[in-house]
């Protein structure tokens, strides 16, 4: 699979991945999930990491994501890597998908 997060590099205060999303995603909830289509968009068939743009892809092949962590509402998905590299920066916290499922139902 390609590494578009850039090799085996930390993240540092000039990281080329960090352009903002602070807005959307400081301290939220996320829960580590295979992807699947956002009920509310039916005719997307894939979404791309928030920071290094990896595709997360319903379709197999290579070089797309089948899994990462994702916001509760499937709408913002994060790859495994930048998960890592930027998860005390945002102060995420991660939830056991049966909490999302149930988030959604209420």
């Amino acid at each position: 699979m390609a590494d578009w997060c850039g090799g085996d590099d930390m993240r540092d205060d000039n990281d080329w991945r960090l352009v903002g999303q602070e807005k959307w995603l400081k301290g939220v909830e996320l829960v580590y999930r295979k992807y699947r289509q956002n009920p509310k968009n039916p005719d997307w068939d894939h979404d791309h990491c928030e920071f290094c743009n990896m595709k997360f892809f319903l379709k197999a092949g290579p070089d797309y994501l089948k899994e990462g962590y994702t916001t509760l509402d499937d709408y913002h998905w994060i790859c495994s890597r930048c998960f890592e590299d930027f998860k005390d920066l945002f102060e995420w916290t991660v939830v056991p998908a049966e909490k999302s499922e149930k988030e959604k139902q209420d």
